[in-house]
Formats: structure tokens, sequence, C-alpha cells
């Protein structure tokens, strides 16, 4: 069995019309219930929800105190190429945008991890545009193998591999990665999705199935917000996640839930996510899932960041660029899209410890 099997026994429309049929009563279920399901996470997503956003920070805070203490890890990502071969609207490394490319070499990858290193990082998330001809396994194994003694540990946002290509990167450092199906609206799905190995819904689907049966330590989920509803999507995330941690039960798991910026190409969010329901939803994960850890990119600005700090998410990145090379030579041609917070790693240290929290450096050490 894999999670597809299983995402088609749901319908779209019957879990978005269940999600919005959800009322106070069932909120308050969701709420005092010692172990909330699916049902009782779609009434925390829910409109109905709204008046209670205040209970569910403050609920959210302290289940994530309890699990986490008071420590905030935080990331960053290398760009190692913006060479893309998918037509993706919404990305700004989009193969139809003209922008300029380019694919990291060695040397000018160690120039990147000079200055990544000096920012305090112990462990790196590496990111590429989807290639595989340019940035496939033969270009990994030649940066984890010159990254490896610079990382405790190194993570993969990168273009969905083969169940033993995840072994093979596992024993040279492969400590987590990062998959986000961006929506799980299967009909909606090549409306985003013009051309490339990315038009496969079912091929990015299986591969976190693929990374629990590699027994790769950490796997990360996500949804584009701002493609399709929200509320819908996110509860399809949730399920997966459910079936994951039944499924891979010795993997440790993350979310995120990204929002659109601008870059480079026309495409605008369908479907907005307020700040509000930005908050509503990390607040309806926590209480849905204790142990999952929440990330919160720069995609959001400074002062939103600083405000849910405290109310539920675990990681933050940090001094982030989205262009190859970005930190040794700035070169916003290259970019993936726009930063919204772009204060140095340092301030953001200060920031967490001016609410009394510890800013983690290291990503958590893996198990034997």
């Amino acid at each position: 069995m894999s999670f597809e099997s299983i995402l088609n026994e749901y319908s779209w429309k019957d879990v978005h019309e269940s999600i919005l049929s959800k009322t106070t009563k069932d909120v308050e279920h969701a709420l005092k219930t010692s172990k909330p399901d699916l049902e009782d996470f779609k009434a925390l997503i829910s409109p109905a929800a709204e008046p209670f956003i205040e209970q569910m920070a403050q609920m959210s805070s302290q289940l994530t105190r309890k699990r986490f203490g008071k420590t905030i890890q935080l990331y960053i990502p290398l760009y190692l190429s913006n060479i893309c071969e998918n037509k993706c609207v919404y990305c700004g490394f989009n193969a139809g945008n003209s922008i300029k490319r380019k694919i990291l070499t060695i040397d000018e990858i160690l120039a990147e991890v000079k200055v990544i290193k000096a920012m305090g990082y112990e462990h790196i998330l590496l990111v590429t545009g989807e290639a595989p001809h340019r940035s496939g396994m033969e270009y990994f194994r030649e940066v984890f193998n010159a990254l490896h003694p610079h990382f405790a540990q190194i993570s993969l946002e990168v273009q969905p591999l083969e169940k033993h290509e995840y072994e093979e990167l596992s024993k040279i450092g492969l400590h987590a990665v990062y998959v986000y199906q961006e929506t799980y609206n299967r009909d909606k799905y090549l409306d985003y999705h013009h051309a490339g190995r990315k038009q496969d819904f079912n091929w990015r689907l299986e591969t976190p199935d693929r990374l629990g049966q590699a027994k790769v330590h950490k796997i990360g989920l996500g949804i584009l917000a701002g493609l399709e509803d929200w509320r819908t999507d996110t509860f399809f995330c949730a399920l997966h996640l459910n079936y994951l941690e039944k499924t891979y039960w010795r993997t440790k798991y993350s979310i995120a839930f990204p929002r659109l910026r601008p870059h480079q190409g026309s495409f605008e969010p369908h479907n907005p996510m307020t700040d509000t329901q930005l908050l509503q939803l990390i607040c309806a994960y926590r209480i849905f899932n204790n142990e999952v850890e929440i990330s919160i990119s720069t995609r959001e600005s400074a002062n939103y960041r600083d405000n849910i700090l405290k109310l539920g998410v675990t990681t933050m990145s940090a001094g982030s660029k989205t262009e190859p090379g970005g930190y040794a030579v700035e070169n916003k041609e290259l970019e993936q899209f726009a930063i919204n917070d772009d204060r140095s790693p340092a301030e953001i240290e200060q920031i967490i410890k001016s609410q009394g929290f510890e800013a983690v450096w290291k990503d958590w050490d893996g198990f034997m």
C-alpha cells in the first residue's frame, strides 16, 4: 500500500464541504479531546474555529513547549542551481522564464559554505531546480562529499529520487528530505505544472513512501498556500502525515505552509491565505500533532515571524538567499522568489533570546 490508494478514497469536493460544515460544537470537542483525529482537525481549520484562535494559540504554545522546550531551530538554504526543466507557473525557476541560469561548481559551493559557517550554522539545506541531467545523482555525490566535513547534517529539497538513490545519499550524510506536493488537488494539478517530470502527480506523491522505505531520518511535507483552497489542501497534507507516521514510525516529520511570494512571472495566488488564517493553521496542526516539527521561512515578514515565534513553530530560516551563489556574491537576477524577512541570523537569534527562547544552530541528532 502507498498513500495514493488512501488519497483515492477521498473526494476533494466532499472534504471541502465537510470542513465548511463544521460547527462551534465540533470545534469545542476538538479542543477538549486528548487525542484529536482527522475530523477534529477539520474542525480546527474550519471557519467555525475563527472565534477560538486565541484559545488555540495558547494551547498550541503550551503543547509546543511541552514537547520541544523553549528552543527554535535555525536553518538556511544553500541554492546550488536554478536550472529547471519544469514549467511551474508559481516559481521563478520556471523553465519558461527568461532569467540567468547557473549551477555552482564545488569551489563556488565552498565559498558559500565559508559565509554560512561564519553565521553559525552546523547543518545545511541544499536546494536546486529540478534538472536531473544537470543536477542529478552524479552532482549530488560530488557535493555531498565536499560538504560532509563541514556540516553535522545535510538536507535536500530537490527533484524526487529513487529509493536506492536516497539510500546511497544516506550513507554519505543525507539527514532529511523536504518534498512538497504543492497541492493535493489532482484535478487542478496540471493547471500549475505545464511541463517537466513534476507533472507526474503520483511520482511526486509517492516520494515520501520511497523516503520512508529508504529509512531517511526526517521527511518534510507541505503545500504551497495560494494555489487551491488552503483548508482542503492542508487536510490532505494532514492525512498524508497521519499515514506516514503510522507506516514509517521510526522516521521524524516536519511540515511547512509556504505562502506565494513575488517572483519572475505573472502568476498571482488564486486562494490567498491571510496572516490570521496561517496562525489558525499552525495552531491546528500543533493541537492535532504534538510531535511534528513546524517550520516558518523568510517568505513571511519580520513582524509576523516575531509575533508567531511562541505559538507553535519549532524551526525558522534566517539569512536566506534564494539565488545560487547569493551568500558570497549577491545576484537577485538568479533568485527563485523575493525574501520577505532579510534580517541576519544574528539579528534573528537576538529576537529569539529576547522572547526567552534559545536558538539551536545544529539540527537534532539522529538516532541509532
